[in-house]
């Protein structure tokens, strides 16, 4: 397959239409996504012989920077401009995130949510930034899935904060913001995905195989603390007795089984004042530590391995075929999700990186 060659475009912030074709532009490290989280990155753009009008394109605050796949003419980034560094030296320095970002310099008010689809939630949450922001568009069809929730303005908790706090709820939707072109391809738009879970899920999922597309892969094990526990509770805030507390949940099949009890008490966000939430929080804390963290990172040839953006997404299934290593002598099969990823063109490197979900 041809090597991953990227365009990168600087784009109006509130309109999302392109100003100025940027070729020169060189990220100094790898892009990268995380499944309802802001990444950042660091680009350098020299500066003789630069496009026409690069200073307009670049500006903090009002511009963003869209990476796209020419082969297959998909974006695949987008980050807006936040710092922007330039004088005598030969070259500007900039630094953008992922629009996730954006939602942490908007608030939500006052929002009182009861019953409701976690669709319409996140939804509520969300569209205020649509008032003077990007042209996030948002798609969330109903979860079938309904929830309380209630956040004040007083609170100051930042609509990124709430979306994160609803993700992180035991059965929490997923949410991320992807970029796709807009009409014409003189411009972008930033789709906000509400799903109960991102990507797909099939049983015939992508194929990674190593030796192969895989140049290589390391499973992170940890059961170190905030990684693994078999014992959680989750906090409010307060002091004392008076402190809202979940309920104690075990993973009660591992400790009968004969794995120790490992204790993990934690605040999981501010201003919760709902003992349901406390326990959903808790719940699915417990769901993704009580046998630690296990995270496979994957590094493969990018202009080899299934094509991102086209073949393969965040959020997707990922099968990982490993016939022999040291770790795995006997060879492993697995299927995991990719809850984040990673490219390096230049070096013609794509890194998913996989959760085991149980």
């Amino acid at each position: 397959m041809t090597a991953l060659e990227l365009a990168w475009f600087g784009c109006d912030l509130r309109t999302g239409g392109i100003i100025e074709d940027l070729p020169a532009l060189k990220p100094t490290g790898a892009l990268s996504r995380k499944l309802g989280d802001t990444t950042t990155l660091q680009f350098d753009l020299p500066l003789p012989g630069a496009a026409a009008n690069w200073d307009e394109a670049t500006v903090p605050g009002s511009t963003i920077l869209v990476a796209v796949d020419t082969l297959t003419d998909t974006p695949i980034w987008a980050g807006a401009v936040l710092t922007r560094d330039a004088g005598s030296a030969q070259s500007a320095q900039l630094g953008a995130a992922t629009l996730e970002r954006y939602l942490d310099g908007r608030y939500p008010g006052d929002q009182f949510f009861l019953s409701a689809d976690q669709a319409a939630v996140i939804t509520g949450l969300a569209t205020p930034a649509l008032t003077g922001g990007p042209p996030i568009v948002i798609d969330a069809p109903n979860t079938g899935t309904t929830m309380d929730y209630a956040t004040e303005d007083g609170d100051d908790k930042s609509i990124l904060s709430c979306l994160k706090e609803v993700m992180g709820l035991d059965g929490g939707p997923e949410w991320t913001i992807d970029v796709i072109w807009a009409s014409g391809h003189g411009g972008f738009q930033f789709p906000l995905r509400v799903r109960p879970k991102i990507g797909i899920q099939a049983a015939t999922a992508v194929h990674f195989d190593f030796p192969g597309c895989v140049a290589s892969y390391n499973l992170t094990e940890s059961y170190e603390d905030g990684k693994g526990a078999s014992v959680v509770v989750a906090r409010g805030e307060g002091e004392g007795s008076s402190r809202l507390t979940s309920s104690v949940y075990e993973a009660s099949a591992l400790i009968a089984s004969g794995w120790p009890r490992w204790e993990y008490r934690y605040t999981p966000a501010s201003g919760i004042t709902d003992p349901d939430q406390l326990n959903a929080h808790a719940a699915q804390s417990l769901a993704l530590m009580a046998q630690g963290g296990q995270v496979w990172s994957v590094e493969a040839v990018a202009s080899r391995a299934p094509r991102l953006g086209q073949d393969w997404g965040i959020g997707d299934n990922i099968h990982l075929a490993v016939e022999t290593s040291p770790r795995h002598p006997a060879g492993i099969d697995k299927v995991a999700r990719c809850w984040a990823w990673e490219l390096d063109a230049g070096a013609d490197r794509v890194r998913p990186i996989l959760v085991e979900e149980t």
